[in-house]
């Protein structure tokens, strides 16, 4: 399959580039948000994305508040009531060319032992399918989720993923793709579901070295990825580089410690490492620990992208960058690409005809930006794992 169209680069849910641009309305339930302001929010980062000149973005899997919360019904129309604003919504992306997908959260789940679990996870997906429907997008617009957890049976927690997916019904299949994650179910397992059930395939590059126990290529996984999309459906995948930094983890000084530490009998941990001494009276202290390598950076690596992309040379795929760093991380990284590895940069239409005003936009980013502390719940990062969510 080959296209015209330059390869896209994405991000998800939250701008940083500029302050003030909201992904949802977050309001709590008493002040009755609702997808219509959500929508308002969104169109604004449109109007971003084009500026920067960015063409894929990932939805905050919360764009309609609490619209599948079970004790709430005052919520649960919120979809249908939108009709006309998702239209509008989604007419506006089409004619800016802007690439649309949603990330349903971790607590979504094909593959719940509890029956319940599963039906709610399908009450999610068919919400937010209808809101791709009603938006009127096409089949690139698509919803991403994992296999799940394991409960202790990862053949069984694989089978049952397959059940969850025969109770979807027919707007649900249609949109959803299954990606491969970085600690229990591998590529492997992915496109063992996939035989059985046509699921179209994410490929994500972190998390397949971060789980591949068959010893896979990667050339020829991705390949076989890629042709679990229709002819004339552009594939996705998603990328990003892991963490290298020590890891700041604060740990709290129990009373005893505290006692000991004014006496003067304090005795530091063996292969403990510390921020900063600690003072007798504290009650945090700050623990550095080594990197987990399954954690994303903030910016993605220039010259580990290059060589993935020179690795996948003749494959057309947009790419869902999911450094920290969001749209940053993006500005950031089209002069590298330009900089360091011209070829690549040429695939996702980066020409040396854009290298002032990539450099300026370089430059700018050392003003600074406004980094946030918490994570993307879509990311399912710094949450429990699904099956200690659901013990």
């Amino acid at each position: 399959m080959t296209s015209s169209r330059p390869l896209r680069l994405g991000f998800p849910v939250k701008v940083l580039g500029v302050p003030g641009l909201k992904g949802n309305d977050t309001r709590r339930w008493q002040q009755n948000p609702h997808l219509k302001v959500s929508l308002e929010y969104v169109d604004q980062i449109l109007d971003y994305l084009v500026k920067v000149g960015i063409d894929m973005y990932r939805l905050s899997s919360d764009l309609a508040p609490y619209a599948t919360h079970p004790d709430m019904p005052q919520f649960h129309t919120m979809v249908a009531e939108s009709d006309a604003e998702l239209a509008a919504f989604g007419k506006k992306a089409r004619d800016l060319d802007i690439r649309l997908s949603f990330h349903p959260s971790q607590y979504v789940l094909l593959n719940a032992p509890d029956p319940e679990l599963t039906k709610k996870s399908i009450w999610d997906l068919r919400s937010q399918a209808e809101m791709l429907d009603r938006m009127g997008l096409g089949d690139e617009a698509v919803m991403v989720t994992h296999v799940g957890g394991v409960y202790d049976d990862r053949e069984a927690s694989r089978a049952r993923w397959i059940e969850g997916w025969n109770q979807c019904p027919e707007h649900v299949q249609r949109r959803l793709v299954l990606e491969n994650d970085d600690i229990r179910f591998s590529a492997a397992d992915v496109l063992w579901i996939q035989e059985r059930t046509g699921v179209r395939c994410v490929f994500d590059y972190q998390h397949f070295w971060c789980l591949n126990p068959e010893r896979l290529d990667m050339r020829e996984t991705l390949e076989k990825f890629i042709a679990t999309w229709p002819q004339g459906c552009r594939p996705k995948i998603h990328f990003s580089s892991p963490r290298t930094e020590m890891r700041e983890v604060k740990r709290k000084i129990t009373p005893q410690q505290r006692a000991k530490a004014k006496a003067g009998k304090a005795k530091a941990k063996k292969g403990e490492l510390l921020k900063a001494p600690v003072k007798a009276t504290a009650r945090i202290k700050t623990v550095l620990l080594p990197p987990i390598w399954t954690g994303h950076s903030d910016f993605t690596n220039p010259f580990e992208f290059a060589t993935f992309m020179r690795m996948a040379e003749g494959l057309e795929f947009d790419v869902m960058m999911e450094g920290k760093s969001k749209d940053v991380s993006i500005i950031k990284l089209r002069p590298d690409l330009l900089r360091f590895a011209p070829d690549v940069a040429a695939r996702f239409g980066i020409t040396a005809a854009d290298a002032e005003e990539l450099a300026a936009e370089e430059k700018a980013l050392e003003q600074g930006v406004a980094a946030e502390d918490e994570a993307d719940v879509d990311e399912g990062e710094l949450v429990p794992a699904p099956e200690e969510a659901f013990a």
